[in-house]
């Protein structure tokens, strides 16, 4: 990872150690009212009465409502985009990749679909919110395109060279591997969580997907 990178993520710990516990509260009572009503439709006021403090103390903490949003969104988008990708994704580990690319994208969905069900609030607020204000969509794609693309560019390229890979460009694989995973895990957790949902068989049809298309001979 980039320097400025190990330090954004170091000052994120540093803050999740320093929240006093009516921090917590503020948060907490944020994320509920922020995911059930949206950013727009929400006030301080409500979040501080779910919260149990004085507005106020809503201020004390949080220069602006907007500072709130950006406060729980940043942490979250870090680590829905990184993880995975900041332990597994460099040269120096790709004797630890699997073996072929459809056990790869196996392990990467399993990982973000568990991240996903154990914070879905929070991934909720960070896709919807995205679209309406520009620094969190600035912020998504400076992690995005400086810390994840080359990974996964890196991965492609080394089972491109195994020959286990199409010889499609880089940019279009990881196109269609991520609009084709993050489809379904908006479909499952925010579009249609009330369906039922085999959730196994639905991640190995997805990845089969990815790699064989519709076509009844794969």
């Amino acid at each position: 990872m980039t320097e400025d990178f190990n330090d954004l993520l170091k000052l994120l710990e540093e803050d999740e150690q320093k929240k006093t516990p009516k921090q917590a509260q503020i948060l907490k009572a944020a994320v509920e009212i922020f995911a059930e009503k949206g950013y727009a439709s929400s006030s301080t006021s409500e979040i501080a009465a779910k919260a149990g403090v004085a507005e106020g103390t809503i201020f004390r903490h949080y220069k602006t409502k907007k500072d709130l949003l950006i406060s729980i969104v940043t942490p979250v988008m870090i680590k829905f985009t990184l993880p995975i990708f900041a332990s597994h994704f460099t040269t120096q580990v790709f004797e630890e990749l699997p073996e072929n690319f459809e056990k790869f994208l196996s392990k990467i969905m399993k990982n973000r679909y568990n991240f996903v069900k154990e914070n879905r609030p929070l991934v909720q607020i960070m896709l919807q919110e995205m679209s309406f204000h520009e620094e969190l969509k600035e912020q998504f794609q400076k992690v995005f395109l400086e810390e994840v693309y080359p990974r996964f560019n890196r991965v492609i390229h080394h089972y491109k060279q195994e020959n286990k890979l199409v010889d499609f460009p880089a940019p279009t694989i990881i196109r269609m591997v991520m609009t084709t995973m993050i489809g379904f895990i908006l479909t499952r957790f925010i579009i249609s969580p009330q369906l039922e949902w085999n959730d196994e068989e639905e991640m190995e049809r997805t990845i089969h997907f990815i790699m064989h298309g519709l076509s009844p001979k794969s």
